[in-house]
């Protein structure tokens, strides 16, 4: 039996190795998008998520590159993201200088989901240099490396963010939101965001549906001043709370009340809530 040569093997390995996920996450399936984003993926086609904070676009993302058995190249957006934070630069180091790939460039040299999270909060220069990458042509420029570079074959776009509370200078043009395919999440029906709760936070179910009955009174709010109300992914941090060993009143005061608003008129509504939900 022969065995390659240490250089071999490191040449073997695809850059991308250490951007899969090593476990399966969770996802309970709402619907159709699992059938959505496969067909998207099956045509090479970019997918935008929308919804409100901690829905669940992240996780969703998250299984479909398990499910797909792709490597997820994620960036989390921000307003000092740049163009060439995403497709790269050109480093000095004692050899001379060599080029290294950004994040966008590094998924769609070697075929791998580029997540973009909170897409509307990047830069334009970094917003425009998607464009071609996300329709018909689907090349790249490294304009900084006179280099036009064509997607893998297994290159995925997927980029979202939540309209909700973003003004009309942060919603994204028309020219990006017409280049991608686009699913639209919300909170899940009250018994399939209580079985997901259960399941994420390992707590009983009669605790997630209290869970989920806290929740949906805080959403409600929304209409009285509040920016959002409790996200599923805040419900499952006070189940990991309780199940830590906090009783429910505190794990909902901590994980969900507390970091929903920080200015005591609306802090004490919420505090006022959760002590009526756990009484």
């Amino acid at each position: 039996m022969t065995t390659m040569p240490p250089e071999a093997v490191a040449a073997a390995a695809s850059p991308l190795d250490g951007w899969r996920l090593p476990a399966e996450p969770h996802w309970q399936p709402v619907a159709g998008e699992v059938a959505a984003f496969e067909a998207a993926a099956a045509v090479r086609l970019p997918v935008l998520l929308t919804g409100p904070t901690g829905c669940g676009k992240t996780r969703f993302v998250e299984h479909m590159a398990w499910r797909l058995g792709r490597p997820l190249v994620t960036v989390a957006c921000h307003e000092d993201l740049t163009a060439g934070d995403l497709v790269g630069r050109w480093l000095l180091d004692a050899d001379g200088t060599r080029w290294q790939d950004g994040p966008l460039a590094l998924a769609a040299r070697h075929g791998g989901i580029c997540y973009l999270d909170e897409l509307v909060e990047a830069r334009s220069d970094a917003v425009v240099v998607l464009h071609p990458l996300a329709d018909a042509r689907r090349v790249l420029p490294l304009d900084r490396r006179s280099e036009l570079l064509p997607a893998h074959p297994d290159f995925l776009l997927v980029a979202s963010y939540n309209p909700g509370y973003h003004g009309l200078h942060k919603a994204l043009k028309p020219s990006t939101r017409q280049r991608f395919t686009a699913l639209a999440f919300d909170y899940p029906a009250a018994e399939v965001e209580a079985a997901i709760v259960a399941a994420e936070g390992g707590v009983a179910a009669d605790l997630a549906a209290r869970l989920v009955a806290l929740a949906g009174r805080t959403r409600r709010l929304q209409d009285q001043g509040l920016e959002e109300g409790a996200s599923t992914r805040l419900l499952v941090h006070a189940a990991q709370l309780v199940r830590a060993g906090l009783p429910p009143r505190a794990a909902c005061l901590q994980a969900v009340a507390a970091p929903l608003a920080d200015d005591a008129e609306r802090g004490a509504v919420l505090r006022d809530l959760v002590h009526a939900a756990f009484a």
